[in-house]
């Protein structure tokens, strides 16, 4: 019962979030030159034809009125109907928010399976040619912009070797593994630094502690010390890590969903900027900002659960 407090309480302090998110979204994209009844119509279109479109959008209304409308249908749970697409909103974003769940879930999954063990082998031997050449790659893996590490892993891992499908979702759970696995990758590597910085300090300040020279004077070896006593303490600071970086996920998939042509909200929403369909911006946006909240509190209960001191309430 606490814990649902606690998630209930975490989702009505996130609300004004999203509502100043969309708020800001809305005003931005209508700085965006363009027309999105002009454009639906074409060139050719009369300014009678065009002035029509936008009465029957809600266009030509002012800016606090039409975001007001959309405010109220949101109440309702009606995200509004598509100009581009002309079709509901609300089946259109679940029918691509799988792909993009699919790349955060796979792609925090390979930053763990890259950062912890690479902490791990960092945090053993500190100042070691090991510790040394982590921390380098590290550092250096910072600087990589995703755009361009999804075009090379695309080009060498895909289109050269044929290890793995350079674009699409692919077909059945063997086939989402397999074709997800370069842009989760490409999402990974971009987060898996920050990962592997904040475990091996943590792992280092752990390691002096008294109970882990207690552990070592009883004969415990190394990596069972680092094992049973250092990682499981220092996966606290980890998560909040992971849990920040989640944004980073969210920002990152729109390029990588581009360059790998997967079908998820990332695409949907630049089609949406491109298109100045109002409707789609505002509503992909929404869901982005609540898919960081929901995973902010899971990362939460994660650590209440490693560390039962940390009280979640």
């Amino acid at each position: 019962m606490t814990a649902l407090r606690f998630v209930a309480r975490r989702l009505l302090i996130g609300l004004p979030v999203v509502i100043g998110v969309t708020l800001l979204v809305f005003v931005l994209i209508h700085l965006v030159p363009g027309n999105p009844a002009r454009n639906a119509l074409g060139t050719r279109a009369t300014p009678q034809a065009v002035a029509a479109l936008e009465h029957r959008w809600g266009l030509d209304k002012s800016l606090p009125e039409q975001y007001g409308r959309f405010v109220g249908r949101l109440a309702t749970g009606d995200l509004g109907t598509s100009t581009s697409y002309n079709e509901a909103i609300g089946p259109l974003v679940a029918r691509r928010l799988p792909v993009t769940l699919w790349l955060i879930v796979y792609a925090t999954i390979l930053a763990c399976l890259i950062g912890v063990p690479l902490a791990l082998l960092a945090a053993t031997r500190p100042g070691g040619w090991v510790d040394g050449a982590v921390r380098f790659v590290s550092v250096a893996a910072l600087g990589l912009p995703s755009f361009w590490l999804g075009i090379l892993l695309a080009e060498w891992l895909g289109v050269r070797s044929g290890l793995f499908p350079a674009s699409g979702f692919g077909e059945g759970f063997a086939g989402h593994l397999s074709s997800m696995f370069l842009p989760s990758l490409t999402v990974a590597l971009g987060v898996a630094p920050l990962l592997i910085r904040a475990l091996r300090a943590e792992m280092l300040t752990v390691a002096t502690s008294d109970y882990v020279v207690t552990a070592r004077s009883k004969g415990l070896s190394r990596w069972g010390v680092m094992r049973r006593h250092i990682l499981r303490n220092a996966l606290v600071p980890g998560l909040s890590v992971l849990a920040v970086s989640v944004s980073f996920f969210v920002g990152a998939t729109i390029v990588v969903e581009k360059i790998f042509a997967l079908p998820g909200l990332g695409d949907l929403m630049l089609q949406g900027i491109s298109s100045r369909d109002f409707q789609v911006v505002q509503s992909v946006t929404l869901v982005l900002a609540l898919l960081v909240i929901v995973v902010n509190i899971i990362a939460d209960l994660a650590t209440g659960w490693l560390d039962p001191r940390i009280e979640v309430r």
